[in-house]
């Protein structure tokens, strides 16, 4: 691993990156939280701030109520499940939609239909009640609404790079982080402090932090931990790279590299459970589905040697993707595909897995 600072300088980064995100004080978290009518006329809306005025851009002149019920019985490449107060929401990716429901036991054909106007939906993330949603392929996040009447989509936020593929909302710095995944560029995403006349929130962009390091590298996700933010390895560059904003809070440092095998190149996700770092695979180097997996190590400079331990058997799985894992009230959901098991849930104590479950 090559180092480019020291300890003292990699908590001043990650203040900065605090401060910058919002007045607030506190320990920064990282929480994953994650229709019909949706081609109503789009404009900007211009709100006073201060002495300066705000313009939101994609808004809907009129919000488009969702809900409609899923046709389909089964899910198609399966990539994120979370929980926001008593909803459960779930990426059904080549399906192109996102669904809701309040409960993981009724069959899949009885959830609700978040949105369906979207390509290659991957992760989806709330503060309670705003809802946003990565259009991959459109190079766009979807932003919805929890109101008294239900689920309304009231924004699109055009040109987030190129192929914004995993979005998460930071509660402390109530920011939310959206990554563009062939372009190294983090979009920071913020609320409107006061709603519209008609209740609306506004969102807008607040800034882009860019590491042209991995401009070009598909790199499928982030992860921020105490010592700096994780980005996993992409089948053509073959490292993680740790980062902080830098003193200028317009851009991302490198704090450290870690090299990684060519079979577990294409990673999905990083996430620390207990004492290991837990990450799922898609591809090898040569983007081989084949080499997916999910594999756990307990100290990140091993993983150039191949020093890591395989874990996917564990799970009485074979031959499919592992993709987002997420912690929903103590228990982890796991999103994999390529097989009939399509979200896997599991326990971690002390540092064994146990009580494994396919839930769809």
């Amino acid at each position: 691993m090559k180092k480019k600072n020291t300890a003292g300088a990699i908590l001043a980064m990650m203040f900065v990156f605090l401060s910058a995100c919002t007045d607030q004080e506190g320990t920064h978290e990282v929480l994953g939280s994650n229709a019909a009518g949706q081609n109503a006329e789009k404009e900007p809306v211009s709100e006073k701030s201060g002495s300066a005025d705000r313009v939101y851009e994609g808004m809907l002149q009129e919000p488009a109520v969702c809900g409609q019920k899923n046709t389909y019985d089964t899910l198609n490449v399966a990539t994120y499940i979370t929980k926001v107060d008593d909803t459960y929401f779930l990426a059904d990716c080549y399906h192109d939609q996102v669904l809701y429901h309040d409960n993981i036991t009724d069959p899949i054909g009885q959830w609700s239909v978040l949105t369906d106007d979207v390509h290659h939906a991957h992760t989806i993330a709330s503060d309670g009640t705003m809802f946003v949603v990565d259009d991959t392929e459109n190079n766009r996040l979807m932003v919805y609404q929890k109101t008294a009447d239900g689920y309304v989509h009231t924004q699109t936020l055009e040109n987030i790079g190129m192929r914004p593929h995993y979005v998460q909302y930071d509660a402390q710095r109530q920011v939310f982080l959206a990554w563009s995944s062939i372009t190294g560029e983090m979009y920071l995403v913020k609320r409107a402090k006061e709603p519209q006349s008609n209740g609306i929130y506004p969102l807008y962009v607040d800034r882009i932090l860019k590491l042209d390091e991995l401009y070009g590298v598909y790199v499928r996700s982030f992860t921020i931990l105490e010592d700096g933010i994780y980005f996993v390895s992409g089948h053509n560059n073959q490292k993680i790279i740790t980062a902080a904003v830098n003193e200028a809070g317009d851009g991302l440092d490198i704090l450290g590299v870690y090299d990684v095998a060519d079979r577990i190149a294409g990673m999905v996700q990083l996430t620390k459970i207990g004492g290991f770092y837990y990450i799922t695979v898609s591809t090898d180097n040569q983007e081989n589905q084949d080499a997916a997996t999910i594999i756990r190590t307990d100290s990140l400079e091993k993983l150039a040697k191949g020093e890591y331990e395989d874990i996917y058997a564990q799970f009485g799985l074979a031959g499919g993707t592992p993709y987002y894992i997420t912690e929903v009230e103590g228990r982890y959901f796991m999103a994999h595909h390529r097989t009939p098991e399509n979200i896997v849930v599991f326990d971690v104590r002390d540092d064994q897995i146990e009580n494994v479950e396919i839930l769809y």
